[in-house]
């Protein structure tokens, strides 16, 4: 498809015939591959990643190979190669120069500076900047859940550790709960129900899952504290969600369980540690609830809620 935009004068025209042959706006090809829009252009801009066509307006339009070529961006961010090494693998089939893990780690370490210091400026920026490069599965996989888990070993009895995580799960929370209130004030249709169900008083992760639905255009609700079985059947009620997803890192009342469940009449998904603590009463309980699911982590969460057609 090599399609040309001749007439500059008449750029509507040429939109709409460009459209009509096939191109893609960007908007769709973020909708079709989950790039939002400004990490497409970061990739263009910073990186030569992707030369899209462009109107005499300056839109961008993209075709079939464009998104197959982002397709591929994908795989190989996925599998940890820093965006800066992507474009060499690509074009040329060359290996990448040094370690993509140390590239990842420097970032990391960076952060873990910035947390230590509790300058939430530098946490931000560093952040923003990683965010417009990557994709939110991209990002989670490969620089926050490495890095909470990096964090929660360095807080192992030193002083100062209640004072960190309290700094960096409250920027936490804010930055990923004011994207999110973002997001759903421009989403329509049923909820996720994300719920904290654990006697912490923030998991981190639960946010993580909460933010990788809403960046799939789900709109999204986070209960930062367990209900009782009777509240959450009457939160079911008024929210209707598409779903709920229960998140605790620690072991749960199983006794108490099946009563809690029973009120809800969605389908339900039990996320993080507390699914290995209880792996086998869990499974038990999967064949007596079909709505009943299960995920070990934010990603495996994620990907379970997309395969079921909840995202």
């Amino acid at each position: 498809m090599n399609f040309s935009l001749q007439h500059p004068t008449q750029p509507v025209e040429d939109v709409a015939l460009a459209l009509a042959q096939g191109w893609l706006p960007i908007r769709e090809v973020a909708r079709q591959t989950g790039v939002n829009a400004v990490t497409l252009r970061a990739w263009e801009r910073r990186y030569g990643l992707i030369v899209p066509q462009r109107t005499p307006k300056g839109h961008r339009l993209f075709n079939a190979e464009h998104v197959q070529r982002i397709q591929t961006i994908l795989t190989w961010l996925n599998r940890g190669v820093p965006v800066s090494q992507v474009k060499q693998l690509i074009d040329n089939a060359q290996p990448v120069e040094g370690s993509a893990e140390n590239e990842w780690q420097s970032l990391r370490q960076t952060l873990v500076q910035a947390i230590a210091q509790l300058a939430e400026r530098r946490v931000d920026d560093v952040f923003n900047q990683a965010m417009a490069l990557y994709p939110p599965r991209t990002l989670c996989e490969q620089l926050l859940l490495p890095l909470l888990n990096e964090l929660e070993q360095r807080w192992q009895g030193q002083f100062g550790a209640q004072m960190e995580r309290v700094f960096f799960h409250s920027w936490l929370r804010s930055k990923f709960g004011a994207r999110m209130y973002h997001n759903n004030r421009q989403l329509n249709g049923p909820p996720l129900l994300l719920i904290n169900h654990s006697d912490l008083p923030l998991e981190p992760h639960l946010w993580l899952s909460a933010w990788l639905a809403s960046s799939t255009d789900c709109p999204v609700e986070v209960f930062d504290w367990p209900l009782p079985s009777g509240e959450l059947a009457l939160a079911v009620e008024h929210l209707q969600p598409r779903a709920v997803l229960l998140y605790s890192s620690k072991a749960i009342n199983l006794a108490a369980l099946p009563k809690l469940l029973s009120g809800i009449s969605c389908p339900t998904l039990i996320a993080g540690p507390t699914v290995c603590i209880h792996q086998a009463e869990l499974a038990v309980l999967t064949q007596d609830i079909p709505q009943l699911l299960l995920a070990e982590d934010p990603l495996s969460a994620h990907q379970l809620l997309i395969q079921r057609g909840f995202l």
